[in-house]
């Protein structure tokens, strides 16, 4: 009897899920049953559920069942969904805000393997050498095989200054590599300024929390108090993994005066929406260049893409990563949530960079010092390599030049591209003048 009931609860539970995606809250009101496939899927998932209770070689745990069963659903989505408990919900919540424990890298799954995107830079992960495309094989000395983003995430964080010892192989090495890294609190400075040659500003965005738009405003007003005259103005965003819609709107606001940010394109028309830029008179005039690289994704392209359609800034660099999915926060009763792919986003000329990426106006490869050895250009992680991605129109097989490394707080003979920016900028007048002839 108390199987039956816990099946019947769990059918519940499913229905209402189901009708949570087909129904609301941002689907057509219109839509006033589930079909029948769905009602027959979801009995043949109560039998399962049924006969896993009684015949299991152990006694099972249902709650463990059920919540398996979601993660299985959302897992097939995209790399991007994911169902998240209250703990999971509240550690996301903690990320935003640019502050918590762990060793500081930004990990997906790439074909089945648990792979990092990009180390978050001055965090244990950056210092003791981790780079993007390096595949994590084990935590602890257990296998990754089929770990989850959220279960290798959990074992990843931790109080600060307690080990965790993860097993690398990349391209180059023989064998794998042990490193052992010490737990930190990751307090991440997504924004820092430099001045070259006394007026050519440079500010670094290295990803989007709650305080960036900011902290760029105050970086612009100390750069503009230093440089005699402004003359030009690079914006790094090389290896930004993205973060906050909101803050990328309001950073490309910050450079454009009139003319579309970023469009969203949805299933349900709830899902539409168009951001664009407001005249405060006090935009920066001088030319702006934005340097970007493989690891540039989500928010960082949706500003490289809005100041290059828009004519505001040349792009340098390498192709973008080309995350273009918002994932909606969905929050849900007993305080976890499900963050779901509820829509697109298009640069102000209508491009999707879904799969794609956004192409630099001037390809600039990064030169890598002699003594490090670069991977080769098909072993570089974007968007398309992620298992499950939503595909682009036109998915290209052509594969762009990048590199993995953020080189902005080394020397310019060391980072030909900020090298190539900058120099782009100082001669910014002799090469608008030649236009002009």
């Amino acid at each position: 009897m108390m199987n039956t009931t816990l099946s019947k609860r769990a059918l519940l539970l499913f229905t209402f899920l189901t009708a949570l995606f087909l129904l609301g809250p941002y689907g057509d009101s219109r839509v006033s049953a589930i079909d029948r496939n769905t009602y027959k899927n979801l009995k043949t998932f109560s039998e399962v559920l049924d006969m896993v209770e009684k015949n299991y070689v152990e006694p099972v745990d249902n709650n463990k069942l059920i919540q398996g069963a979601i993660n299985g659903m959302i897992k097939s989505l995209d790399p991007h969904s994911s169902f998240m408990t209250p703990d999971m919900y509240k550690d996301l919540e903690v990320e935003t805000r640019g502050s918590f424990g762990g060793l500081g890298i930004e990990i997906t799954i790439r074909k089945d393997v648990l792979t990092v995107v990009s180390p978050i830079e001055d965090t244990p992960a950056y210092i003791a050498g981790i780079k993007a495309g390096d595949q994590i094989i084990r935590i602890d000395g257990k296998t990754t095989k089929d770990i989850t983003i959220t279960e290798a995430v959990k074992k990843l964080r931790g109080p600060r200054e307690t080990k965790v010892t993860i097993t690398i192989m990349r391209e180059g090495l023989t064998k794998p590599k042990d490193y052992v890294i010490t737990r930190s609190i990751i307090k991440i400075k997504s924004v820092k300024i430099k001045i070259y040659d006394g007026q050519i500003g440079y500010i670094r965005i290295a990803s989007f929390q709650e305080r960036t738009v900011d902290d760029v405003k105050k970086a612009l007003r100390e750069i503009e108090a230093k440089a005699q005259p402004l003359k030009g103005l690079v914006i790094d965003m090389r290896n930004n993994p993205g973060g906050l819609l909101n803050q990328s709107v309001e950073v490309s606001d910050l450079f454009m005066k009139s003319g579309v940010i970023v469009s969203t394109r949805g299933r349900s028309k709830d899902m539409e929406s168009k951001a664009t830029a407001k005249n405060d008179g006090d935009e920066p005039t001088c030319p702006i260049v934005v340097i970007v690289n493989e690891g540039t994704a989500s928010a960082a392209e949706i500003v490289s893409g809005a100041l290059q359609d828009s004519g505001r800034a040349l792009i340098l660099g390498a192709q973008t990563f080309g995350k273009g999915s918002v994932q909606t926060v969905i929050p849900l009763e007993g305080g976890s949530a499900l963050k779901l792919t509820t829509a697109k986003y298009y640069t102000p000329n209508g491009r999707s960079i879904q799969a794609e990426g956004i192409t630099p106006d001037i390809v600039v490869k990064l030169i890598r010092p002699a003594e490090e050895k670069e991977p080769p250009e098909d072993h570089l992680l974007r968007e398309r390599d992620l298992k499950g991605h939503i595909k682009s129109p036109k998915e290209v097989d052509a594969k762009p030049e990048g590199s993995n490394k953020d080189k902005s707080e080394e020397t310019l003979t060391q980072d030909n591209q900020l090298k190539n920016a900058i120099d782009i900028l100082k001669s910014w007048d002799i090469l608008k003048r030649n236009m002009k002839g």
